[in-house]
């Protein structure tokens, strides 16, 4: 291994060292180097990007892209009070541009309000897709889906945040929060808050038929695109077809699509938008029932797809998320 990328986004200036103690203590020699990367709730992503792109342009043959995050050590609720951002606010606020500029500080869950809103929304639509989530979940794990993509550690040995007996009934009894008077956002179609960490092994092919390692997955293409601050749930209506033709590929050929759950809005309008097969995506449940540990998801979503595409013998997969 020459090279890790963790991705993180909530964690305090020192986890880079926490993490380089980290892969020390996992018998990781010296010698294999590690960095870190922000892109927000694509930061598991990005990590496996960038180690891909490494290894695509022959800086090194091996590497590890990870992600982690814990919510519960590091509430989001209370991120602008310990951490507001250091700007200019007097240019900030009177630039040429300053309403999108002061965008960047609306609350993740005012902009799932911004979508359902924008987009027509209605509270039955988002909590059936919501109720839909925890299903596809229960039902995989039953049939013991997750059981080769999870380590367990310590005691734990699956993720908690599924609950089997979630109904739209049950869901609509929960009150708005980010509009507390005309909103649809609850905490029940919302994704959970979650700690939780993943990792993927790079390698180039040549590498792996070198040491006989069996090839789960290919990395075919890569591609971000940027959108407006205050409805940024719908970032994979733009990004997915960016990739897709950088790849020569169909929406239609795609056999299976990981698209997160933030909020029911944004994955709902992503899915409605770039009419895919809602069989396709997320087969296994997403966000709302598994969690969204920011800096892991992205990394966390590449696990699932590469073992369900293993499992049902697909071809094409896709992971996607907004980037708050």
């Amino acid at each position: 291994i020459q090279d890790i990328c963790i991705g993180n986004v909530l964690s305090p200036p020192t986890s880079a060292v926490s993490f380089r103690m980290a892969a020390l203590s996992a018998n990781i020699p010296h010698t294999t180097s590690l960095s870190t990367t922000n892109r927000q709730c694509s930061s598991g992503l990005q990590a496996v990007a960038n180690i891909a792109h490494a290894i695509r342009c022959g800086s090194i043959n091996v590497g590890i892209g990870a992600g982690v995050e814990s919510m519960s050590a590091n509430p989001m609720h209370e991120l602008y009070e310990k951490f507001p951002p250091e700007v200019d606010w007097d240019t900030m606020q009177n630039c040429e541009n300053s309403q999108e500029v002061m965008d960047c500080l609306i609350p993740m869950g005012v902009t799932s309000e911004n979508v359902a809103k924008k987009y027509q929304l209605d509270r039955v639509t988002l909590d059936t897709f919501a109720a839909r989530s925890h299903e596809k979940a229960a039902r995989a794990r039953a049939l013991g889906k997750f059981k080769s993509e999870i380590r367990p550690v310590g005691n734990v040995s699956e993720d908690d945040g599924i609950r089997p007996s979630t109904t739209v009934d049950k869901l609509a009894r929960l009150r708005p929060v980010f509009d507390k008077h005309n909103g649809t956002t609850t905490a029940g179609n919302s994704s959970q808050l979650t700690d939780g960490a993943a990792a993927i092994l790079l390698m180039s092919r040549e590498e792996a038929n070198k040491r006989n390692i069996p090839i789960l997955a290919v990395w075919k293409s890569f591609a971000v695109e940027g959108v407006p601050p205050k409805i940024m749930g719908v970032g994979p209506v733009y990004a997915i077809p960016s990739a897709l033709q950088k790849a020569c590929i169909g929406v239609d050929d795609v056999d299976v699509y990981e698209i997160n759950e933030a909020f029911a809005s944004q994955a709902y309008y992503s899915i409605e938008t770039l009419k895919l097969d809602h069989a396709k995506v997320n087969p296994n449940g997403g966000g709302i029932a598994l969690g969204h540990p920011l800096g892991c998801t992205g990394a966390r979503m590449i696990v699932t797809l590469v073992n369900e595409m293993r499992r049902e013998r697909k071809r094409l997969g896709v992971v996607s998320m907004c980037i708050g």
